[in-house]
């Protein structure tokens, strides 16, 4: 007998999904982001099944790319943090990697290779996270330098990132929009800075790149209610099964540091999904979970490998009960919420100690 808990992945969802961005964004072409093992649902197969779609991937180093690219993945697939060292400009020519250029290091090392071919070039643009980018001011000098050597592809790509466009009524997006656009005017060149919350909520920030990340995976990362929400459908659920039961009095307590207690004779499951799965340490208790397609509470301490919850309410629970921690009818972003956290993390913690099934 195997452990019961396991993770799902929609393959046919996330196509669905990746086309619902490219249908918002039309005149958009879109990169499919599957940087962080796509988001934990598994990088390689999740590019083999966009692949017949997107025309461009999106990774954050270039080992992620390297993981691709030995898997089949021919087409183009963007360095979205760019280099870490000098040496990964050869590889990435090699390879018809294209490179985000953040940084003047980045610039002098792609000036200074010996390369048989020269590479696509994105340039990102702080406008305001202050987290990577060039200067708006440094903007035209770099851009001349790479420009003009042989290096480089014709072709640059301007590129900047929202710091609160999930935020739907926060005009900081409008702030970084004018002033991105404001810095590249001067160049008529192809430019990217719809993520995800922009493709969504954002239609002025739709360019000639948009680079949907977290959307693909089937929930909104948007703070409210949004009709373009709507299309997503989830693509990954963890699941488990009941493996134990017992009533306690009113009284008794459940778990660790003994951090629920019960008001009423309760009959408590216990599940076999704990942290060491990537299921959230500090979920708190009334997280709700799905029993038999029914909603049940969360209660005591997470364990590593265990949770349990009170199940007194629903009717006929039995060990061996199929039990949903979040999918297509518990969204991830409300365990999210119950966790103090967001639907991102909750994706790319899950371990690999929990098997996946891909549905083709």
């Amino acid at each position: 007998m195997a452990r019961p808990s396991y993770m799902a992945v929609d393959l046919s969802a996330l196509v669905h999904n990746y086309q619902w961005a490219c249908s918002l964004a039309p005149h958009s072409q879109t990169m499919a982001v599957v940087k962080a093992n796509a988001y934990g649902h598994g990088a390689i197969e999740c590019a083999m099944a966009l692949q017949p779609y997107a025309p461009i991937f999106g990774v954050a180093c270039i080992e992620e790319a390297l993981v691709l690219r030995k898997a089949g993945i021919h087409k183009p697939i963007v360095l979205l943090e760019g280099l870490f060292s000098a040496d990964e400009v050869a590889v990435a020519a090699e390879q018809g990697f294209w490179v985000m250029v953040e940084d003047p290091t980045q610039v002098s090392a792609i000036l200074n290779a010996n390369l048989a071919k020269p590479i696509t070039v994105w340039i990102k643009v702080d406008t305001g996270m202050h987290r990577l980018g060039l200067s708006p001011s440094n903007v035209d000098r770099y851009y001349q330098q790479l420009r003009a050597s042989d290096n480089v592809a014709q072709g640059i790509v301007f590129a900047t990132h929202f710091a609160s466009a999930d935020e739907i009524n926060n005009d900081f997006t409008k702030h970084q929009l004018k002033l991105f656009m404001d810095t590249v005017e001067p160049f008529n060149t192809p430019l990217s800075l719809a993520n995800s919350p922009a493709i969504m909520a954002w239609p002025k920030a739709h360019a000639d790149w948009n680079r949907a990340g977290f959307m693909l995976y089937g929930n909104s990362p948007l703070d409210a209610d949004h009709p373009s929400s709507q299309g997503l459908q989830p693509v990954m659920g963890m699941y488990s099964a009941i493996t134990s039961l017992r009533e306690i009095e009113a009284g008794q307590t459940v778990g660790y540091a003994q951090t629920w207690t019960a008001k009423r004779t309760s009959v408590i499951a216990t599940v076999s999904i704990g942290y060491g799965d990537g299921y959230p340490r500090n979920a708190a208790s009334g997280t709700p979970v799905l029993v038999n397609g029914q909603r049940a509470s969360l209660v005591g301490r997470v364990s590593m490998d265990m949770i349990t919850l009170d199940v007194t309410d629903l009717p006929g629970v039995k060990i061996g009960d199929p039990v949903c921690l979040w999918g297509k009818d518990l969204n991830i972003n409300e365990v999210a919420r119950h966790s103090s956290t967001i639907g991102y993390e909750l994706m790319t913690r899950v371990t690999q100690r929990l098997p996946i099934k891909y549905i083709r």
